[in-house]
């Protein structure tokens, strides 16, 4: 009982020094710091500004997206981080849409989409326009988030020598990993192997193979359900895959592309 009364009374006389008593007024200096802003003090962008203000030169494009709030959702953030544009595709709803508005806020006015009856049409035409385009998914060979390296080029189109040497360098580490045709001949073993160390396909290629420094890129995220379709991830420069370590290994789209777009974003701007 003394042992207790005697800590008590430490603790109670530590409090009540002047230089521990926690103010009212020091208080209020700690929050102004964090007071919430206005949204009149946000800066924001009329869709007129928007539209004229440089973008980040990323495309996101949209592969059977059944849910239209998960459009909007995806809609809002590229306005957020000023995307170039969005590719719509298949069954993933356009604009107008008050189910996509829902979400959207007024973002399906400001970012510019675009319609494509197959997402690979729409991949043939970003190659054609000279975007590195990645498939989000979670594939043999993908390369983790995480260890992506963006490695934007100059808007004019010219680039410096550190850059012309990093890119020669990257296109030989892809090369080089590629499978030979020799060794994608079967094996004169009765009994092959199916470890996939032992594969040449199946092997996680370094992240340097997939990183590609270019000045447009392009993200593909799929259905709900089943991911992005096998045909687009073949026609895809690469896979990019947001490591998990819970149950499920899985996340909404609309998550998803927040998670992705952000990588994108920070080393861009």
């Amino acid at each position: 009982f003394l042992h207790t009364f005697f800590l008590r009374s430490i603790t109670s006389s530590i409090l009540l020094q002047p230089s521990n008593i926690i103010t009212t007024s020091s208080f209020k200096i700690q929050t102004s710091y964090m007071r919430k802003l206005r949204t009149i003090e946000m800066n924001r962008l009329s869709i007129e500004e928007f539209k004229s203000a440089r973008k980040m030169p990323l495309i996101v494009v949209l592969d059977d997206v059944r849910s239209l709030h998960n459009v909007g959702s995806v809609f809002r953030t590229c306005d957020a981080f000023r995307v170039e544009a969005i590719y719509l595709c298949g069954i993933t709803a356009t604009p107008p849409s008050n189910e996509i508005h829902k979400t959207a806020l007024g973002a399906e006015d400001s970012v510019e989409w675009k319609y494509f009856k197959t997402a690979e049409e729409a991949v043939d035409e970003l190659h054609l326009n000279g975007y590195f385009v990645y498939s989000i998914e979670q594939a043999e060979g993908s390369m983790k988030l995480n260890q992506l390296e963006v490695g934007w080029l100059k808007e004019d189109g010219g680039s410096n020598a550190s850059q012309e040497k990093s890119m020669k360098e990257r296109s030989t580490s892809y090369i080089n990993h590629l499978p030979s045709e020799a060794s994608l001949q079967p094996s004169p073993s009765n009994h092959p192997t199916s470890s996939p160390s032992s594969s040449p396909i199946g092997e996680t290629l370094p992240p340097s193979s997939f990183n590609h420094p270019t000045s447009k890129y392009a993200v593909i995220f799929g259905n709900e359900v089943k991911g992005v379709h096998q045909s687009v991830i073949d026609m895809s420069d690469g896979c990019l895959e947001i490591p998990q370590f819970g149950t499920k290994h899985s996340m909404n789209v609309s998550v998803t592309a927040g998670i992705v777009i952000w990588e994108f974003a920070k080393q861009f701007i």
